[in-house]
């Protein structure tokens, strides 16, 4: 296979639009999500977003990368306006509407209303959540952080709602996202679905890794496990 090299002064001189596919592709796979906001006067915001990253689970934090506020960033102003926002999975049967949010529409205009999603209002939860979303977890800002090689900004939020079909939980409190048939993003515009090859154990020093269920049962596999650390 012949082989594609780029240094510094390549990738600088390449074409804008060119040089940002082929970056934002080198991460590969990566969730699609779909932020959600409203501003002070109860205009909705919706914008697609495919840097959702884990910070903990005690306390329960995600957060996202928002490009530049060097233009008007709806969702970034939304957010530290009213302290909150949600973030909600793209499935499969909204992938063509979850795309166009990404989209410059106006502040007046509701990607909402532009793409025909709709808002969805949990509890007294202040921030919409997107009605066909399998998942959808509402978040309140913790922090957010200017990243000064970019003038990008990282939002970070603690979930304070969460909801999702039960029968995607597993026992083990594993959720499976497969079954859901959640999008996955390469690249700025590429949408796939995904293929599970299997579970592993918890890893260990010294311990061969082996498959479980996707239950999370390993009640099977233990004996299995030492018999293969033995025969090494």
């Amino acid at each position: 296979m012949s082989e594609s090299n780029y240094n510094q002064q390549a990738l600088l001189e390449m074409d804008a639009r060119h040089r940002a596919r082929l970056i934002n592709s080198l991460s590969g796979f990566k969730s699609a999500n779909l932020i959600g906001t409203i501003d002070k006067n109860g205009r909705s915001n919706l914008s697609i977003v495919s840097s959702v990253i884990h910070f903990g689970a005690n306390p329960p934090l995600l957060g996202f990368v928002s490009r530049p506020h060097s233009v008007e960033r709806h969702t970034l102003e939304n957010i530290v306006e009213t302290g909150c926002f949600t973030i909600n999975s793209v499935d499969v049967d909204i992938a063509l509407q979850s795309h166009q949010t990404s989209a410059r529409y106006t502040k007046e205009e509701s990607e909402f209303d532009k793409v025909d999603l709709a808002p969805y209002w949990i509890d007294s939860f202040p921030a919409p959540f997107v009605l066909e979303s399998s998942i959808k977890i509402g978040l309140e800002l913790v922090e957010h952080h200017l990243v000064k090689a970019n003038d990008t900004v990282m939002v970070i939020g603690e979930v304070k709602h969460l909801s999702l079909p039960e029968s995607a939980v597993m026992p083990d409190g594993y959720v499976d996202i497969e079954s859901l048939d959640l999008i996955a993003l390469s690249g700025l515009d590429s949408y796939h679905v995904t293929q599970r090859l299997q579970r592993l154990s918890y890893a260990k020093p010294n311990q061969m890794v082996f498959p479980l269920t996707l239950e999370g049962d390993v009640s099977s596999w233990p004996e299995f496990s030492k018999k293969r650390m033995k025969d090494r």
